[in-house]
């Protein structure tokens, strides 16, 4: 016992040090009031702050706003359409029979970045667990677990899932899983990780506490996902199990296809070290990232910092110039996720602005009505201008894209089960089923098809059997 009050005397005298040199003091003046496990935490935090890479953003991100400058010179992005013509068939094909050799060869891994909580769905847990799907209720986390499990079977390899947490959401996930073992996937099929939590700064550059022992902290950003892929192990257990091309998709977006042949043939056959795919945009200001190209290089710019002559710029047929939406969805090569993240982190910080509760200089936490504090963060899709020969897919929003931020309106629960519906429907219906709708053409029935059933239209339409007499009203689920 008297050993450890020493170790811990030692510790803070150490941090009280490095934070004077700082001006940093202030988060330990509350020290004489905390008992020794609340110390044993606060130093634990402090003792874990990367200054080095801290010590110049503080003064260039916190103490002041960087400038986000958009190039001037952007032009539209070269773009491979979602439908090949005639000059381009032979190489989709091609391509697409190489990445089922891929995925036979066991060459890909999928990674789901799981960090965000469901609470704007009014889920107080995780936002992989809450459940989505029309008809059986499951899960996000449930959908992806059957989309990997379906792909094991049909080409015949274990298929590892990587899943990137934070610290505020780590247990609860971990516990889902194990709950619910795993949806039938190995224990080693399932790699869960935590991101690296960052302090948050008052706009004076002081560090913010959000109790008397424990600092206010934050994720660093989706671009934080490279890095933990690097810090946790994740990397070198991909690198040691042969995969080649990591399979990157957020939490919130049911209708992904985390092993698309066709995508997964043009990057490798492009030599991509990172491929996105991209959608035509709803509207000229749609809230996604526009990817351009600056300086010969494929470039995302975030729809709050693209010029409205930009957005709103048409070509000669009057089609948008600028119509290429990011989608989250990438694949990148493990060995360039090596080279820039593991070697030297390479992707810039940005400063945001957000509301964050405090505790104040009386000991009283203060819950701002407006921002307070900036939170350092990085964006994935800053990876793309770094890398080689970076390839752009165009897919069908209706097919791909639907993701899960708010509870009603545009990009809702209520859409994503809507649109997971509709896409169904299209399956069956390509496979030459009738399917019962309104008089005004809307669909007037329910339907859910596992991705035990079919991973695309294509597996429907292999299917020897075919549903009949669909009536309406019918809520019917295919597995």
């Amino acid at each position: 016992m008297y050993a450890d009050a020493i170790t811990i005397e030692s510790r803070y005298k150490r941090c009280l040090a490095d934070l004077q040199s700082r001006g940093q003091a202030h988060v330990l003046r509350w020290w004489d009031e905390l008992d020794a496990a609340e110390r044993v935490h606060l130093l634990s935090e402090l003792e874990c702050i990367p200054w080095t890479g801290l010590d110049p953003l503080v003064e260039s991100h916190a103490l002041r706003k960087p400038r986000e400058s958009t190039p001037t010179d952007l032009e539209p992005a070269p773009v491979y359409p979602r439908a090949p013509d005639a000059a381009q068939a032979a190489l989709y094909e091609e391509a697409k029979t190489l990445g089922q050799e891929l995925l036979r060869a066991g060459k890909l891994a999928a990674f789901t970045v799981a960090g965000g909580q469901g609470t704007r769905l009014g889920h107080d847990a995780p936002k992989g667990t809450v459940p989505v799907s029309p008809v059986r209720n499951k899960t996000l986390f449930q959908l992806f677990a059957e989309m990997i499990a379906a792909a094991r079977e049909r080409y015949g390899v274990p298929v590892p899932w990587y899943i990137m947490t934070n610290p505020g959401n780590h247990e609860q996930t971990l516990a889902f899983f194990n709950e619910h073992a795993r949806f039938g996937l190995p224990e080693d099929g399932v790699i869960v990780f935590s991101q690296e939590m960052l302090p948050v700064f008052g706009s004076d550059g002081k560090l913010l506490l959000d109790d008397k022992h424990r600092l206010a902290r934050a994720p660093d950003g989706h671009g934080g996902a490279l890095k933990a892929l690097v810090a946790s192990g994740a990397l070198a257990d991909m690198q040691s199990r042969g995969v080649e091309i990591i399979s990157y998709f957020q939490v919130d977006n049911p209708l992904v296809k985390p092993f698309d042949p066709l995508f997964i043939g043009l990057h490798a056959k492009s030599g991509s070290e990172m491929s996105s795919k991209v959608v035509p945009k709803a509207d000229d200001h749609e809230h996604v990232g526009n990817v351009c190209l600056h300086d010969g290089r494929a470039v995302v710019v975030e729809y709050t910092n693209f010029p409205d002559e930009l957005a709103t710029a048409r070509n000669h047929d009057g089609s948008r110039k600028f119509d290429a939406g990011s989608i989250a969805i990438h694949l990148l090569d493990v060995g360039f996720v090596d080279r820039v993240i593991a070697q030297r982190f390479a992707l810039p910080y940005h400063r945001a602005e957000k509301r964050v509760a405090w505790l104040d200089d009386k000991g009283v936490v203060r819950s701002p009505e407006k921002p307070n504090a900036v939170k350092l963060e990085t964006f994935v899709f800053d990876a793309l201008p770094l890398a080689r020969h970076a390839l752009l897919l165009q897919v069908d929003r209706a097919e791909e894209f639907s993701p899960v931020k708010n509870t009603t309106g545009v990009d809702s629960l209520e859409t994503a089960v809507r649109d997971q519906i509709r896409r169904a429907a299209r399956w069956l219906a390509a496979a030459g089923m009738e399917i019962p709708r309104t008089p005004d053409g809307e669909l007037n029935l329910t339907l859910e098809i596992a991705p035990s059933y079919a991973l695309d239209a294509e597996d429907v339409k292999r299917r020897s059997t075919a549903l009949t007499g669909l009536k309406p009203g019918q809520s019917i689920y295919l597995a």
